[in-house]
């Protein structure tokens, strides 16, 4: 039976590793299909800085950002995700985690992301009505542990939407996760998001897949009520820096503009997500994150706002777990995300 298990994710493994052969776009922005595949899942991935592929625990919306986290804890539980991101933008996330006695631990996760409506208007400019777009991404993850390692595969198939108008395309994640037999240290690996796109839109070609890989690790130091994690994330690409050519930038003693130049400080800094957790009780934490990629890329040219810096809340009330984050976006505002989760086994245990 562990074999069988074995062969199985390194089947999904394997499949993932050759569709990252595929060929891939040099930028990591507005070039690529499905990028909604790389927001935060949940409230807890958001207030960690928005990416992370370490921090295992029983929140079943973790194992969307890297499906080695799928772990015991995780069994049975059902979560809820909601994000009211700017304007009308709303995505909503479900995850279930369970465990089969002969297929081994499984999670299933679906994602549904709106831009909400839109006038529509022809070549005249006449009004024609409102239109849709949308995109969503169903998710089946399996996962095999052997001692301190896990491996484990996620196969997605993803399809977005304008007005009737469909791409459709089939991804995978893979991941590896190493926790420490007496340590509250965990390191994870991922890489997400390789695929192909199956159906471009009508009268377009095809997209390369939001391709990410990731590395992380998290640490609770001993007798401490803090849990630290930082997360690299885009380690395909090393310069992920976007300077925009048309923008005016600062006047030289000739009124010439002085363009900004790249650094390999801020190269670096960009790959990097950190985040902590102030450990309360075992009903409430308080959480902090930041992401250095969405600093850069969302502030303003005289202000940066709360972009790329996220609080959050993890608060359990009887058998439910709830989660807040709000997470800046923005100079002009900031997502919030709400997370619910709840054992099913013990529902229906007591309703029996």
């Amino acid at each position: 039976m562990i074999r069988l298990l074995h062969c199985r994710v390194i089947a999904i493994v394997c499949i993932g590793l050759g569709l990252s052969n595929i060929p891939a776009a040099a930028q990591i922005g507005g070039q690529q299909a499905f990028s909604f595949l790389n927001l935060p899942p949940g409230a807890k991935t958001a207030a960690l800085g928005g990416v992370n592929v370490s921090s295992r625990d029983s929140d079943p919306t973790m194992f969307l950002s890297n499906p080695a986290l799928l772990n015991a804890d995780m069994e049975g539980r059902l979560a809820l995700s909601f994000v009211d991101y700017l304007a009308d933008i709303k995505q909503s996330t479900a995850a279930y985690a369970f465990n089969t006695e002969k297929a081994g631990r499984f999670g299933i996760g679906l994602t549904y992301l709106s831009y909400g409506k839109f006038e529509q208007y022809d070549a005249a400019g006449n009004p024609m009505g409102e239109f849709s777009v949308n995109e969503y991404a169903l998710s089946v993850a399996d996962s095999y542990t052997q001692g301190n390692f896990t491996l484990a595969g996620t196969a997605k198939l993803a399809v977005s939407g304008i007005s009737g108008n469909h791409s459709v395309g089939v991804l995978a994640d893979v991941g590896a996760v190493f926790k420490h037999p007496e340590q509250d240290f965990t390191v994870g690996l991922a890489a997400r998001n390789v695929g192909y796109q199956l159906k471009p839109y009508a009268g377009a070609s095809r997209e390369p897949m939001p391709l990410d890989v990731q590395i992380g690790a998290s640490i609770k130091p001993e007798h401490m009520p803090l849990r630290f994690t930082i997360t690299a994330h885009h380690l395909q690409q090393f310069d992920i820096v976007y300077l925009d050519p048309n923008q005016r930038g600062q006047l030289d003693e000739n009124g010439e503009s002085i363009k900004k130049k790249k650094t390999v400080g801020d190269k670096i800094a960009r790959h990097f997500a950190v985040g902590g957790e102030l450990i309360l009780g075992k009903n409430l934490n308080l959480r902090v994150g930041y992401n250095h990629l969405q600093r850069r890329e969302l502030r303003l040219d005289n202000v940066s706002g709360g972009a790329g810096i996220a609080f959050g809340v993890m608060l359990r009330i009887s058998q439910f777990q709830l989660d807040y984050t709000r997470a800046g976006m923005h100079a002009s505002g900031a997502a919030n995300y709400f997370t619910i989760a709840r054992n099913l086994n013990t529902l229906f245990t007591k309703t029996q």
